[in-house]
């Protein structure tokens, strides 16, 4: 498994609440199960303790895109690498399931399962891929949604860093509400056309009785 994969771990558990919304899907261990993907065996470790557990890491994942968008990359840094001191992973040379086209393995590195319990192995995951994702790319690549109201975490991988929304959807919602904005600015503006022209009226007007 490529471990940019491992990055997209954190963008799915810190997109499970919506903060400005009053919202969060993070209530069942089989949401839990759901996030872990492919991943069978760490999910079935899952119980309902983990629910809590992983509300916990979340916010300090959310913590790490919040600095990065913020422009403070040391402090982004350093949320993360707290995380990666307090749930370590043991990466391991894979290769078992897929093979080059000569019938050989496609050695890649995979980030074994944590032996404790599903939160730490989640955790684990998600903070080994986003560091591989920020050392490999930058900090400035670590983003939040930039359409009002949501916030939901994003990995900028345009050719020009120019992402700024977690979707398409809300891409599309910030054009629209910034067309109607300017639309409203237009219509609020005075017309230079009729100002003019009241001004010439009363300089006519002025003028009038000094010509008789």
């Amino acid at each position: 498994m490529e471990l940019a994969y491992y990055s997209d771990y954190a963008v799915r558990l810190v997109n499970t609440e919506e903060p400005a919304r009053n919202k969060d899907a993070l209530t069942s261990v089989e949401v839990i199960r759901e996030l872990f993907g492919p991943a069978t065996q760490m999910a079935r470790r899952a119980t309902d303790s983990d629910v809590t557990r992983f509300r916990s890491v979340r916010a300090r994942l959310r913590a790490v895109f919040t600095a990065a968008d913020e422009g403070d990359h040391t402090g982004a840094v350093d949320l993360l690498n707290s995380l990666l001191l307090e749930f370590p992973v043991s990466p391991q040379i894979s290769g078992h399931d897929t093979l080059d086209e000569e019938g050989r393995p496609r050695w890649h590195m995979h980030l074994a399962d944590h032996p404790s319990n599903a939160t730490a192995g989640y955790a684990a995951i998600a903070a080994m891929g986003l560091a591989f994702h920020l050392t490999e790319f930058g900090a400035d690549r670590l983003g939040l949604c930039q359409a009002p109201p949501c916030r939901n975490a994003y990995l900028d991988t345009s050719t020009n860093r120019s992402r700024r929304y977690c979707s398409d959807r809300c891409a599309t919602r910030a054009n629209v509400a910034a067309y109607r904005a300017r639309k409203r600015l237009e219509a609020e503006r005075p017309d230079p056309a009729a100002h003019t022209g009241l001004t010439d009226e009363n300089s006519q007007e002025s003028t009038t009785p000094g010509d008789r």
